[in-house]
């Protein structure tokens, strides 16, 4: 297939996507029923920005134009997906698909059956790529390897994959910084950030940075436009231990019913926990911030914008590292 074949085929499978099929609200189900994180609204939501983002036509011949054409000498590369939000292995899987190399998926348990269906329907639409991508148990004898995991899990995959070409993923997350100038609407903006897929993502927000004296009350205020997750038992199971942990080392906090604020040092927040920190120079405070590894996206002003840090673009690489140039230069 052609890069022009292939996009038309991402196209079709964005407007079947972004419709009402009913084996994709089937498939939906299914979902929610194998993964409890992965509720309807939250799928919705992953379909809705893969559509607009990864599949519409002037951004994908767009996005292409920067690379070599696809592989005249296909190699095949294994791809370790991860399975935190609904298909957030399609950006890897969609990079294969375009660069021209033979895909060999492994999925995470936690999303097989999103990214089973899309590789099945396309598949189904088009014979002649049902061998492209092969869903595999076992990863063995690639020529390439792209693997996402934790920090634990990374060192076993540059362990085992140190002699391919690889780009191995560890665990990063997102911070936001606030000057005290946002507006009502900006902070619920940022909720979304906080929020979305139960913050379970590395785009998420699990930290915020704010100036000296902040008065907390309108961000806590934004932040209740979550409530309604304190209703998913999951979510309030995290959030009743957290409390609890808080309450018994009598440590400082402050609340509303869906998340807990809690000064701490690290980037990193428990789940239905938001850190925070005070800065005093936000000059140096973005340095620092622009120097760690650990970080995935910087929300506020004059950085990502609040409420999208959950919509990124084609070339929006995890990790900063250019999938598609890797691909391509194989």
């Amino acid at each position: 297939m052609s890069s022009i074949e292939k996009v038309a085929a991402l196209v079709r499978l964005g407007q079947y996507l972004s419709g009402d099929d009913p084996a994709l609200q089937a498939v939906k189900d299914r979902a929610f029923q194998a993964n409890g994180w992965f509720t309807h609204e939250f799928i919705d939501l992953s379909l809705q920005n893969i559509c607009r983002y990864y599949l519409d036509e002037t951004r994908l011949n767009s996005w292409l134009a920067g690379y070599p054409a696809p592989a005249v000498n296909p190699r095949s590369v294994g791809i370790v997906a991860a399975g935190n939000i609904p298909l957030v292995g399609f950006h890897d899987w969609l990079c294969g698909f375009l660069s021209g190399h033979q895909v060999r998926l492994k999925l995470s348990t936690k999303d097989v059956v999103l990214m089973q269906h899309v590789i099945d329907k396309i598949s189904e639409w088009y014979p002649q790529y049902a061998k492209q991508t092969l869903v595999q148990e076992m990863l063995k004898n690639c020529d390439a390897y792209i693997a996402t995991g934790s920090n634990n899990s990374a060192r076993y995959f540059e362990y085992y994959f140190a002699q391919y070409p690889h780009i191995i993923r560890r665990n990063r997350t997102s911070v936001a910084i606030l000057d005290g100038t946002e507006t009502a609407e900006e902070l619920e903006a940022l909720a979304d950030d906080v929020m979305l897929y139960f913050g379970l993502g590395c785009r998420n927000v699990t930290k915020i940075f704010v100036p000296d004296e902040y008065n907390f009350e309108a961000l806590i205020k934004g932040l209740r436009k979550y409530t309604y997750l304190a209703d998913h038992h999951k979510y309030k199971n995290n959030y009743d231990y957290n409390l609890a942990l808080i309450l018994l080392n009598s440590g400082l906090y402050m609340a509303n019913d869906n998340i807990i604020l809690q000064e701490s040092a690290s980037l990193f927040s428990p789940l239905s926990v938001l850190h925070y920190s005070h800065y005093a120079d936000k000059k140096v405070l973005t340095e620092e911030l622009k120097a760690n590894n650990d970080l995935q996206c910087i929300v506020g002003h004059g950085f990502t914008p609040f409420g999208t840090a959950q919509q990124p673009s084609l070339s929006d690489f995890a990790d900063g590292v250019d999938t598609m140039q890797f691909l391509t230069s194989l």
